[in-house]
C-alpha cells in the first residue's frame, strides 16, 4: 500500500503545468484545422426571393413616388402627380426651414443687443420691490459661466459677493432665447425706457393672458417675441411639407400595389383585427392589407 501511494505522489509531482498548457495549446490549433466540422465540408445552398409584381411595384413607389405606376404602365398623369408632389415638398419644405433659421438669427441678434444680464438684475429689483429676490431664484434658470465654472442664475446673488460684473456671463443657448421672450420673470433685461409694467400703454405694459393671467411686455421684447413667433410657424410649415411627402411615398406605394394587382385580377383584401396585447395599432386594432 505504501509503494502505490509513492508512485501516485510521484506521478502528480512530476506534472509540469508550464510544458503542458503549450501542448495542449498546439494540440487545440491543429485539431481545430482538420475539424470534421468546418465549413468547408458542408455544402451550402442558398435560396433566392422573388417579388410578386405588386410587390415590386409598391417597393419602387415607396422608395421613389410615380416609379411604380411607370412599372404598371398607368397614365403618364399618374407619375407625373407623384412626382410632383414630392418635388414641390421637398422644396417647400427647404424653403420654409431656410426662412425660419434666418429669422431665427435675427432674433437671437436681436436679443443679444437689447436684453442684459446686469440690467436684469438691478431692474427687477425696482418691478418687484417685495419679491425680487424670489423673482431672480424664480422657477427658471438661465445659465452662467465664471471662471470657466457653470452656475445658473438661481445662485446669482451668492456668484456677485465674490465677483464683478465683467467676471460674469450668460449662456446664450437655446433655453436662454426662449426664457427671455417667453417669462416674466426676465422681463427687466429689456432695455426700453423705463416706466410703469403694470398699466396698458408706454414703452412697458401688462396684457391679459387668457383670461387667467397677465404677462408684461415691452416694446423690444414685443417685437423680439413676434420675429420667435414667425421662426417658429415656418418650422412647422417645413415639417407640415415633409409629413406630406412621407404621405405621398405611401400613397403611391399603395396605389402601384392595387393597381398591378387589378392587373393581374388578384384584388387585395383589407382585414380588421383586434387584439389587445398587439403592441401595434391603435387599442388592439390592426388592419392588415393582403395580396
Amino acid at each position: 500500500m505504501g509503494k502505490k501511494i509513492d508512485s501516485t505522489l510521484l506521478f502528480y509531482s512530476g506534472f509540469d503545468m508550464r510544458k503542458t498548457i503549450p501542448f495542449i495549446f498546439c494540440f487545440s490549433i491543429g485539431f481545430g484545422q482538420v475539424s470534421p466540422l468546418g465549413p468547408s465540408n458542408f455544402t451550402i445552398q442558398k435560396d433566392s426571393i422573388e417579388l410578386s409584381l405588386p410587390a415590386k411595384a409598391m417597393f419602387k413607389s415607396l422608395i421613389l413616388p410615380g416609379w411604380g405606376q411607370i412599372q404598371n404602365s398607368d397614365p403618364w398623369w399618374k407619375p407625373v402627380l407623384f412626382a410632383g408632389v414630392e418635388t414641390i415638398g421637398w422644396v417647400s419644405s427647404s424653403r420654409y426651414s431656410g426662412r425660419a433659421e434666418s429669422i431665427r438669427r435675427d432674433f437671437e441678434a436681436y436679443g443679444d443687443i437689447h436684453w442684459g444680464l446686469e440690467r436684469w438684475y438691478i431692474r427687477t429689483q425696482t418691478i418687484f420691490p417685495d419679491n425680487w429676490n424670489d423673482i431672480i431664484i424664480g422657477t427658471h434658470k438661465l445659465g452662467l459661466k465664471v471662471d470657466g465654472n457653470y452656475y445658473h442664475s438661481d445662485q446669482l446673488s451668492e456668484l456677485l459677493k465674490a465677483y464683478s460684473w465683467s467676471d460674469i456671463s450668460v449662456i446664450r443657448d437655446r433655453d436662454f432665447y426662449e426664457n427671455i421672450g417667453k417669462y416674466d420673470q426676465f422681463v427687466g433685461g429689456w432695455d426700453d425706457e423705463y416706466d410703469d409694467p403694470f398699466d396698458s400703454e408706454g414703452n412697458w405694459w401688462s396684457v391679459k393672458k387668457e383670461d387667467v393671467e397677465s404677462i408684461i411686455l415691452t416694446k423690444q421684447k414685443d417685437y423680439y417675441r413676434d420675429l420667435r413667433h414667425q421662426s417658429n410657424i415656418l418650422k412647422h410649415y417645413s415639417r407640415y411639407a415633409v409629413s406630406v411627402v412621407m404621405f405621398n411615398h405611401v400613397l403611391s406605394g399603395l396605389d402601384a400595389a392595387w393597381t398591378a394587382n387589378k392587373q393581374d385580377k388578384h384584388f387585395p383584401e383589407l382585414h380588421l383585427n383586434y387584439d389587445p396585447l398587439n403592441k401595434w395599432g391603435v387599442g388592439g386594432v390592426g388592419i392588415t392589407f393582403t395580396w
